[in-house]
């Protein structure tokens, strides 16, 4: 992994599911570059053990399907860090394995309330915050998935909620594109992360064979894109959703 040293010097992070998976590599290396990381997290315990091995400069306990517990999330990160310049929200889980009609209802609204509402929760309380920098600078990356390009089989809720983050992030980026805060999304193939324990080997498998390069993804790769996007060197694309899938995708 190539580090650029100062990258991310004098910029502040929130970082969603930071306890683990990708969203504990892009909390790293933003940390290794230069930057304040703000870790949100359901898990105390996780959140405490990579606190203390990245250095992140606050933490916070967030369920981000509870629209005020983002709220009072966002404003103490912002009184702990002075101000808040990037939004990584990779929170998110996959649902049980199911066809669409016997697909519990419970699961199906679980999905739905984390990996959608909780980012639309995320940017609404966030966003405010990006406007009162003086120079209205701001990144947001929104953490999608291949399934929300193309519907994974006995996975409708996932794709479903990642498709509508795709929707929602080119709203948005339309929304703040006179401004200095750019959105973009990022969809991922299967790549390595606790996630992975959630699914079955069956679905793991059907993923990896639709990949041409023929393996999983490794978080270190998903990191630098996301790193990419959420730093000053992104000034031209928003709205926009950035593949990183193998081949898998054709659009």
């Amino acid at each position: 992994m190539t580090v650029y040293a100062g990258r991310f010097a004098g910029r502040t992070a929130i970082i969603t599911g930071g306890a683990s998976g990708v969203g504990r590599e892009v909390a790293a290396r933003i940390r290794q570059e230069g930057g304040a990381v703000a870790l949100w997290d359901r898990d105390a315990a996780g959140l405490a053990k990579v606190q203390e091995e990245i250095g992140a400069a606050h933490v916070a306990v967030v369920d981000v399907a509870n629209e005020h517990s983002v709220a009072r999330a966002a404003e103490a990160t912002a009184n702990a860090l002075g101000r808040i310049d990037i939004l990584v929200a990779s929170a998110g889980i996959t649902g049980p394995t199911a066809t669409l009609w016997d697909y519990p209802t419970d699961a199906w609204r679980q999905v739905l309330d984390i990996n959608l509402n909780g980012v639309f929760h995320c940017c609404r309380s966030v966003v405010p915050y990006m406007l009162q920098n003086p120079d209205q600078y701001g990144r947001i990356v929104n953490i999608s998935s291949v399934a929300g390009k193309e519907g994974n089989p006995n996975a409708s809720a996932y794709s479903t909620s990642k498709a509508a983050v795709l929707g929602l992030t080119k709203s948005l980026g339309k929304e703040l594109a006179k401004t200095g805060i750019r959105v973009n999304s990022v969809t991922p193939a299967t790549f390595r992360s606790p996630i992975l324990e959630q699914l079955t080997q069956a679905q793991i498998d059907y993923m990896l064979s639709r990949i041409p390069i023929g393996r999983i993804g490794e978080a270190e790769e998903v990191a630098a894109l996301i790193c990419w996007l959420a730093s000053e060197e992104c000034t031209f694309s928003t709205g926009a959703t950035f593949d990183i899938s193998g081949g898998r995708t054709t659009y």
